[in-house]
């Protein structure tokens, strides 16, 4: 993805509740990117609410990083945030440092969310996955395809998928589809493994 130099802001995401709900951050006009809405987003943490708290977290396609700062002011314990364009993985790291998080809480990784998760691991590090990739790739599978073979997930994680509307998945046998909406053209499920 080309980008110019000297991107403004196009927006900002809204933090809905927990230690930061209110504020608001700044999001770059970047190609793809289209932060979680906010009814969407509240909808998703009230799912998530009993499970979130303590929780070990992965913002797999990062981009504004809306999910996964959503998650930390609801006190999870640490996200990981993945997001392969570097001048929209810098405004993340900016919003993070905006909101004094520590490299224990939060770690930006300027990567591809598919080369990350080709890492093999000897124990799992994840309860809760956000996985809201560009659409029309065919890039969720393939990283619920990774998160699996490659050991990323503790027994029982939530996986949260979000994707163009009428997208067929394919999961894993054991996985359970906990919850599903539709919202405009955006499908979004939760699973657990």
């Amino acid at each position: 993805m080309k980008k110019s130099q000297g991107q403004s802001p196009k927006g900002e995401v809204r933090i809905i509740a927990g230690l930061w709900r209110g504020r608001k951050l700044p999001v770059l006009n970047a190609e793809g990117l289209r932060p979680t809405g906010d009814r969407v987003k509240e909808t998703l943490f009230n799912w998530l609410m009993p499970y979130i708290h303590k929780a070990k977290c992965l913002d797999g396609f990062a981009g504004s990083g809306s999910l996964g700062i959503e998650a930390l002011s609801r006190q999870a314990e640490k996200v990981t945030f993945l997001e392969k364009d570097s001048t929209v993985a810098h405004q993340l790291k900016k919003n993070l440092q905006t909101l004094k998080c520590t490299e224990k809480q939060a770690q930006v990784f300027n990567q591809s969310c598919l080369d990350f998760l080709k890492q093999g691991q000897n124990q799992p590090h994840f309860d809760v996955v956000f996985l809201d990739p560009p659409f029309h790739f065919g890039l969720a599978e393939q990283a619920i395809r990774l998160l699996v073979e490659n050991n990323w997930l503790y027994p029982n994680a939530l996986i949260y998928v979000e994707t163009e509307k009428g997208m067929l998945l394919n999961t894993p046998e054991n996985w359970t589809l906990l919850k599903e909406k539709t919202t405009g053209m955006v499908s979004y499920r939760l699973y657990q493994n």
